[in-house]
């Protein structure tokens, strides 16, 4: 019997990584100590599902592979790989990556869902943080292709490469990160935007839908084919990114953004609320979830069309 993928953690996170898992053809042992663990896990499976099949299925791929245990120790046993998944509290992970390196073998990394913590501060208790690395993905972890590898100063070089090696093996674009980045690669650049947004919604610059409109008829459209950076060299025509920082860069001092984030005030937290609850308009969380993964599949099928590669599962 093959070796399993024990998913730590049923929340959407960790039930997202476990229905990639399950996509890819492995075995997955998923273990929370919520009592409703195993019907929120496979709910979230089950969720997903449709998407997996549209992207494409590994020929052994199985629902019915997963299996939820009863205990840390028991989903650790034999494990091929661990994905922690746990809720953001810097204690809680602490004792938990230390658990879960005393429960399994020598050869398995451990990697953490974290969002946020730099692995040397999470790798503290732990016997061993050879094997800890940070395995930071996008929500949905089984459609966002993202994954953010990097290790914590007590970390074994070799494992951060197997761990990055095993996400690409299963279809993740990785970036393997060379040092800790507080907040990492990704969310700076979102935290960013998202900072940006609830200062205008403060300030009553614009509205939550307008907001959402800039990005999704406006730059966001151009992201996924060029990002940030290759945006802004055609901006500067055939001069290129020489040119727009030399016509544009002046602009850069121009008192237009915020990065320090606003108070959240209960005003600004109910018209975040009201505002999205409006665009919304009526759809549930089931409803916006499939409109998203359809949306997204489309997306990625198009922009790898016209770049003539394949889409990656």
């Amino acid at each position: 019997m093959s070796r399993p993928i024990a998913c730590i953690g049923a929340g959407v996170i960790g039930g997202g990584w476990s229905a990639l898992f399950l996509a890819r053809g492995f075995d997955v042992v998923a273990w929370d100590p919520a009592p409703d663990a195993a019907s929120r896990v496979r709910r979230t499976v089950d969720a997903a599902w449709p998407a997996l099949t549209e992207l494409g299925l590994d020929d052994a791929a199985d629902r019915s592979r997963l299996r939820v245990a009863d205990s840390l120790t028991e989903a650790c046993r034999d494990a091929l790989f661990v994905q922690e998944s746990a809720p953001e509290d810097l204690e809680l992970k602490r004792g938990l990556l230390a658990d879960l390196v005393a429960s399994t073998e020598e050869d398995v990394v451990v990697a953490s869902s974290t969002s946020g913590f730099p692995m040397g501060e999470m790798a503290t208790a732990a016997g061993d943080p050879s094997r800890l690395v940070v395995g930071h993905p996008f929500n949905p972890p089984y459609l966002i292709p993202l994954v953010e590898v990097v290790g914590g100063p007590g970390t074994d070089p070799a494992c951060v490469a197997r761990a990055a090696a095993f996400y690409r093996g299963i279809g993740k674009a990785v970036i393997e990160m060379e040092r800790e980045l507080p907040g990492f690669v990704a969310n700076r650049l979102q935290e960013a935007l998202w900072r940006e947004a609830l200062h205008m919604v403060a300030n009553g610059d614009a509205t939550v839908d307008q907001i959402d409109a800039a990005i999704t008829q406006g730059p966001g459209l151009r992201w996924p084919v060029h990002g940030p950076c290759l945006t802004f060299h055609l901006a500067g025509g055939e001069g290129g990114m020489a040119h727009m920082l030399d016509h544009f860069g002046p602009s850069l001092r121009a008192p237009w953004t915020h990065l320090e984030a606003p108070e959240l005030t209960g005003a600004l937290r109910d018209a975040m609320v009201e505002g999205t609850a409006a665009e919304a308009d009526g759809r549930d969380y089931a409803a916006l979830v499939a409109e998203r993964d359809r949306a997204v599949i489309a997306i990625r099928r198009a922009v790898e069309q016209a770049r003539g590669t394949p889409v990656r599962p």
